[in-house]
């Protein structure tokens, strides 16, 4: 059956992109699904899938059957770990589709997608509304600047309302609804939809949700159902009016509420790309009712990639395009996934990435369904295209045909910069934003073009650490190269080898990512590696601040080594990166300072940068710090190497005499559990040194929202479920570093240093 399953794929694929190059731009759409876990991404993609006739058969989650969870591990627990991209037609118009991870611990894949789509679908569970980490992918794609369309699945459930969902949406997302249905039941059964743009009711019959019958509504027929769904037709297109002037100019013309559905659709529209307003369409997925409402939606209300991202109008008609994904593949290596904002790409192309500064030859060109792959000549603007063989190329980057495209790019992005005035932000990304914030002057258009056409994603900071070891020690460079892979496919994955005991540590953002990695590496890679325990990714600040002068004066290797600094530290919040290292500015020290060549400032930063990472207390990376550097003095013929050793040795005696203290990662939590529980979980709850934030009653259930220590959550989920009777859920995500008790930071280095 996978046999004929895969012959039926690679046909349509045929029929889809043989015409590439002729598909007019204005007909694709490049879109992303966003949820919270388990809101029904992967089912809503696998009937898109089927009624587009891409697919002869609907697989399910739960089967472990689905196109887009392809991976062994996706397909036994049941949740998406990797993204995956399809293509499918729908109405003369082309989808290109991204189906995103809904756990917090692979946020870097939904960040990575969020980069190179041009508008997003929000899928809500109709029986919860706006869950925890609905309200992360919003805030995401809110950075990225995505138009979004959101859909209620599971609108079968007796407890889905779309009224409380439009609420929760306005009250928790701070987003202004758009209804565009209501659902239609029949003795409490979902069979249905009434679209309240053109008012027809459209009822999905026997069959497998491929035959649906559209009816207008009408006074005479439909009385009391035709009234209620009048009332929130004038209570849209009044919403619509407010947010909308050419509609607001319409009505005033002709006098009337009673607007065309034409022209309804286009305010939709219009309001959709400047996202002042946000469309909620229904539907059950599992069900197969709504689906194909919600695919002419995506078509009507989402953006073309010739209406996305301005940046990229200054490539012209060059290549510009950007890594969103880099995968592995037995057979064809290295597989890199791009998004084509301008130009063509063909096989084999030479190609200049802009980040790192570089040429590379692109190797073979694929078009890509999940994990099937067709070999193709050329991949047109607003397409994804796979490459493989590029060694440099990672995650975020952005690529053009040559050097000479890049800098014509940056000379036309500056004048674009001068012209844009107010409407700087729309240019600019999240990752780019960090850095301008970092700056201390303000940059000059060139400055800035090259900073934003030079950004990659930005990467959050790992929370979990755990020690990896291989079966034996033949093993460990494939274990390396291994580690290699995984880390420029997932770079939120980061690998380091500690000093004090040459163990590989791994460092990720929580239990499940690390304990993917493992069986990845175990079943992909066949190395039967075994993880430590684990650990938290503490941090270290100081209290206090502290001063001291090391003189170093030495023979090594016949020559004499002489180096002399004075260094001070201080705490200081929310300080970016380029800001920790700071010159005395008065008088002797001003004079001693101003003469120091740059190479050797590059040598003392990078001594810095080495004491940072490991702190007096724990050896764990030193926070909120500030650092002076008060004065400096080197004997001829000093290398490099002697000022960075000598930095670092001189910083780690002012952390010790600065008071450090521990801080430990605070999570924000969320559980979901029923009310008959709810007592329960929350004394086992404050045990654990919670926050208690906000409780609220969601139908039959206690939501409880609340901040509590990462340390205190090990294994919490086997807790949960043992005190609830596996009816509890809960969700979790980073918040912050936050200061320790002293008891509290005593058991924690007991528990590390084991005294």
């Amino acid at each position: 059956m996978n046999r004929y399953r895969r012959v039926f794929r690679v046909s349509w694929l045929r029929r889809c992109f043989s015409t590439n190059g002729d598909k007019n731009i204005e007909n694709i759409r490049n879109i992303g699904i966003l949820a919270h876990i388990d809101a029904g991404k992967t089912t809503t993609t696998e009937r898109m899938l089927f009624f587009s006739g891409t697919i002869r058969a609907m697989g399910e989650v739960h089967h472990g059957n689905t196109v887009t969870d392809y991976m062994e591990q996706e397909r036994q627990r049941g949740i998406t770990i990797t993204s995956a991209a399809v293509s499918f037609p729908w109405r003369g118009s082309q989808i290109n589709l991204i189906d995103t991870p809904g756990h917090i611990d692979f946020t870097m894949e939904v960040e990575q997608s969020l980069a190179v789509l041009d508008g997003a679908v929000i899928v809500l569970d109709a029986s919860a509304g706006v869950e925890a980490q609905t309200l992360t992918v919003w805030k995401q794609a809110s950075g990225y600047r995505v138009p979004r369309i959101l859909y209620l699945n599971k609108m079968d459930r007796g407890d889905a309302s779309a009224e409380e969902c439009a609420r929760s949406v306005k009250e928790k997302l701070h987003a202004q609804p758009l209804l565009l249905h209501t659902d239609v039941r029949l003795e409490g059964r979902l069979i249905g939809l009434i679209d309240l743009i053109t008012m027809e009711e459209v009822i999905w019959t026997q069959g497998r949700g491929q035959t649906l019958v559209r009816r207008k509504l009408t006074e005479k027929a439909d009385g009391h159902k035709w009234e209620a769904a009048m009332s929130e037709h004038k209570e849209l297109v009044d919403t619509l009016s407010t947010l909308d002037d050419q509609l607001a100019e319409t009505i005033i013309q002709q006098e009337t509420l009673e607007i065309s559905s034409k022209d309804i659709e286009e305010a939709v529209r219009r309001c959709t790309l400047s996202m002042k307003g946000f469309p909620i369409l229904c539907g059950s997925s599992y069900k197969n009712i709504g689906v194909q409402t919600l695919m002419d939606g995506i078509i009507s209300y989402l953006p073309s990639p010739g209406e996305g991202h301005k940046m990229y109008r200054s490539f012209g008609t060059d290549l510009a395009a950007r890594a969103f994904k880099v995968q592995h593949d037995d057979q064809r290596g290295v597989l890199t996934f791009l998004r084509l904002y301008s130009g063509e790409i063909s096989k084999g192309q030479k190609i200049y990435n802009l980040a790192r500064d570089k040429n590379e030859q692109a190797g073979a060109l694929y078009v890509a369904l999940a994990d099937e792959y067709r070999l193709v000549e050329k991949v047109t603007a607003g397409n994804i295209a796979v490459v493989s063989s590029l060694k440099a190329t990672m995650t975020g980057d952005l690529v053009t045909s040559s050097q000479t495209s890049a800098s014509r790019a940056k000379a036309q992005l500056s004048q674009l910069l001068q012209d844009a005035g107010d409407h700087l932000e729309e240019l600019v990304l999240p990752s780019a934003r960090q850095k301008l914030q970092a700056l201390e002057t303000q940059p000059s258009n060139d400055e800035l073009a090259e900073l934003l056409l030079g950004i990659g994603t930005s990467v959050p900071e790992p929370v979990f650490l755990c020690s990896m070891e291989p079966p034996s020690v033949s093993q460990q460079p494939a274990l390396e190269a291994a580690l290699l892979q995984l880390q420029r496919e997932d770079p939120s994955l980061r690998v380091h080898t500690d000093a004090d005991s040459g163990q590989t540590v791994l460092a990720g953002m929580g239990e499940l990512h690390l304990e993917i990695i493992k069986e990845r590496i175990i079943r992909e890679y066949k190395i039967e590696v075994d993880l430590g325990p684990l650990q938290i990714a503490y941090r270290e600040t100081l209290q206090g601040s502290a001063r001291h002068t090391l003189a170093v004066d030495r023979k090594i290797g016949g020559s004499r080594q002489v180096c002399k600094v004075t260094m001070s530290a201080k705490p200081m919040k929310g300080l970016a990166p380029e800001k920790i290292l700071k010159l005395d500015k008065s008088g002797d020290s001003a004079a001693n300072l101003s003469h120091i060549h740059p190479r050797h400032m590059q040598a003392i930063k990078q001594g810095l940068s080495t004491a940072l990472m490991h702190g007096a207390k724990l050896g764990c990376p030193v926070v909120d710090v500030q650092v002076t550097l008060h004065w400096f003095e080197l004997g001829r013929g000093t290398s490099d190497s002697v000022v960075t050793a000598t930095v670092a040795q001189c910083l780690r005696k002012v952390f010790e005499e600065a008071d450090p203290l521990l801080l430990e990662p605070l999570m924000y939590v969320e559980v979901v559990c029923p009310e008959s529980h709810s007592g329960r979980v929350l004394a086992d709850l404050s045990r654990r040194r919670t926050q208690i934030q906000h409780i609220h009653v969601r139908h039959q259930n206690k939501v409880i929202e609340c901040l509590a220590p990462l340390s205190e959550l090990l294994g919490y989920s086997t807790s949960l479920r043992s005190l609830s009777s596996g009816l509890a859920t809960f969700t979790m995500e980073f918040h912050s570093h936050s200061q320790m008790s002293p008891v509290d930071e005593e058991k924690a280095i007991r528990a590390i240093t084991g005294f």
